[in-house]
């Protein structure tokens, strides 16, 4: 019996069949196989920044927990210090190498850092009672002042007003805060000091850099005039310690974690329609029961629409500012995060443990009025 002979094309032209396309590079082909042939597409993965991939853990460079981490200006560059006295400094992007470790930086852990706004440096604050000026280009440590006669807890800077120099505000256990002149050319005297006569929890400059704000136990922030030299006013109702402070990237409002569990968001314009000056009240990221001093931030890509805080659950809880609702409730960790900082040129969001680990995560970009 022979077989039919295949009936030729329309024309007596060949038809190629078309190759099949790869799935683009924000696509994800998840199979439960190890057969490649085998690999369907399950979901799309809208890539958002030039992340390597969605999700980058930052790990084995710290043998304790992480305690504060902040991207540089650029985002080109992050910083974490921690409870085993060091410094790691990474690329946030490919390959994200941790290319520099200080390693006993400081004689106790390391709670706070910030990157210098007009230098090349790094300043850092431990429990040993030290401000410590380091150049991140070669890793040495160019000026070490016995700032406090207690833990300090807290480190800003900002540029101040009109002069074109960086000051460095820094509080501590010792109930003071402490302002210094920041840069190469530091001294080792302070430039003001703020009697707040109870433990400093958090301090953060205002926009203009004429201003204080000072988180302390009394569950107060006490805001301070450098130039007067003293208090001017202060925020009141919060039910327990705040343990953190940052300003919006315009200037108008003041994020304070505490460890009620309560995050406030206040309006610190000059001319407030609230008496109370309390914007939002938020809720959804848990303190927990060991005192942690959590680290909050606004995000920047977007002009600060939302806010970070980590929590005791091992999550950092995403709001809107505007409705107050909870965007995200990012996993990932294995202990409290204590720190989070969102770049400032992407929708990207750093985040830092008790695990000792760090992680990078993509967000979806805010959506445009």
């Amino acid at each position: 019996m022979s077989k039919r002979p295949p009936s030729p094309p329309q024309g007596g032209a060949v038809i190629k069949r078309a190759r099949a396309t790869p799935p683009p590079s924000n696509q994800i082909a998840i199979s439960s196989g190890n057969d490649e042939r085998s690999k369907g597409l399950i979901r799309t993965v809208q890539r958002t920044s030039n992340l390597e991939a969605p999700i980058v853990s930052l790990a084995d460079a710290h043998s304790g927990e992480i305690l504060s981490c902040r991207f540089d200006p650029t985002g080109q560059n992050i910083a974490a210090c921690s409870s085993d006295r060091s410094i790691s400094l990474w690329r946030t992007y490919p390959p994200n190498t941790n290319y520099a470790l200080l390693s006993s930086h400081a004689k106790a852990p390391i709670l706070d850092l910030q990157w210098s706004l007009c230098s090349p440096l790094l300043y850092s604050v431990a429990a040993d009672h030290t401000l410590t000026l380091t150049d991140v280009t070669t890793g040495q440590r160019v000026k070490k002042i016995r700032a406090h006669r207690e833990i300090i807890n807290t480190v800003d800077r900002t540029m101040a007003s009109g002069s074109g120099t960086e000051l460095v505000a820094t509080g501590s256990d010792d109930g003071t805060v402490k302002i210094w002149e920041g840069g190469e050319e530091a001294g080792k005297t302070p430039v003001a000091t703020f009697e707040i006569k109870c433990p400093v929890t958090a301090v953060c400059w205002s926009a203009d850099g004429n201003s204080v704000y000072i988180g302390a136990i009394d569950n107060e922030i006490h805001v301070y005039d450098l130039r007067k030299g003293e208090q001017v006013s202060s925020l009141t109702g919060l039910t327990d310690t705040p343990t953190s402070l940052a300003l919006s990237p315009n200037g108008n409002f003041l994020l304070s974690p505490s460890l009620s569990s309560q995050t406030m968001i206040w309006d610190v314009r000059p001319f407030s329609p609230s008496p109370s000056r309390i914007h939002r009240a938020l809720v959804g990221a848990p303190a927990g029961f060991e005192n942690t001093l959590l680290r909050g931030a606004w995000s920047k890509d977007d002009g600060g629409k939302r806010v970070a805080v980590g929590g005791a659950d091992r999550t950092v809880t995403i709001w809107d500012v505007d409705s107050g609702r909870v965007l995200y409730k990012l996993p990932g960790h294995r202990g409290t995060v204590t720190a989070v900082d969102f770049h400032p040129k992407e929708p990207i969001i750093l985040t830092g443990s008790k695990d000792g680990t760090m992680i990078l995560g993509e967000i979806e970009p805010a959506p445009t009025a």
